[in-house]
């Protein structure tokens, strides 16, 4: 192995020679010491040894230097201080490759580019996808215009008094626009909310015609063989008319709740629990 006297200035003996003295006088083995460093025992006989250039940088053998130093109760200061591992400067960092400034920008400008175009090839289908359905829209609106005025034109030649027409006048008039005295169908029952009031309106196929919480100013109504049973919540804020009378659900309520069915006729009957 080579040996190294860097730790060893002239006229002095040298570190190891010292450190080796002082663990024999204190009595410990090699081993000893390196367990209480908790370092390799070959470490230790090279401390011993000045075996400095197998152990690593120089900042790392003096700290271990000073370590059995103060376990072996000596002073190396001023060896230490002395040589020249104390003045050792850091190692200048060089770098071996350079990359030319229009290498750079051209890799920056191919990402950029990459970039763009898968954006465009994400957004652009998305956005003909939402156009598509409004392009759509539109030509219906303007095919529905279209077909309007010819709706009117085809009813103009049946309001005008031609005998041979004469006879469609009355259909295509009822049709369109019913008389005033045609009269809206009788509707068996009728709901209106002044407040919150939790409703559930079950028809005659059983099917719910409606469930949920209606609130004030709604209404609804049902006509006639429409509707098998109701339940109402909070029934002081709905007001309910059957055949266009009003209704009290005092028969029909049980801690603020009316319960009540409807017979094919009309005629309200309390629910049997």
């Amino acid at each position: 192995m080579m040996q190294s006297n860097e730790f060893a200035p002239e006229g002095s003996g040298s570190c190891g020679a010292r450190l080796k003295q002082a663990r024999e006088a204190a009595g410990l083995s090699v081993e000893d010491v390196a367990a209480r460093l908790k370092m390799p025992a070959r470490v230790v006989y090279s401390l011993e040894n000045d075996d400095i250039a197998s152990m690593g940088a120089p900042v790392f053998v003096r700290g271990q230097l000073r370590s059995y130093a103060r376990l072996v109760g000596i002073d190396l200061e001023s060896q230490l201080s002395g040589t020249s591992v104390a003045s050792t400067a850091p190692s200048e960092l060089v770098s071996h490759t350079h990359t030319p400034r229009y290498r750079r920008v051209f890799e920056q400008t191919t990402r950029r580019a990459v970039y763009i175009v898968m954006t465009a090839a994400i957004a652009v289908p998305i956005w003909i996808a939402t156009r598509h359905p409004a392009s759509n829209s539109t030509v219906q609106s303007l095919d529905m215009a279209a077909v309007a005025p010819g709706t009117a034109n085809t009813a103009l030649p049946a309001a005008r008094p031609s005998s041979a027409t004469a006879p469609q006048r009355t259909p295509v008039t009822a049709s369109i626009m019913p008389s005033s005295a045609a009269a809206a169908p009788a509707k068996t029952l009728v709901l209106k909310f002044s407040g919150d009031s939790w409703v559930q309106i079950v028809g005659v196929d059983g099917s719910k015609l409606e469930e949920g919480i209606l609130g004030a100013g709604q209404e609804r109504s049902y006509g006639p063989g429409e509707v098998a049973s109701v339940r109402l919540g909070n029934t002081a804020a709905v007001e309910v008319s059957a055949a266009g009378q009003p209704l009290d659900l005092a028969p029909f309520s049980r801690a603020n709740v009316a319960r009540f069915t409807l017979s094919s006729d009309g005629s309200l009957a309390p629910v049997s629990d």
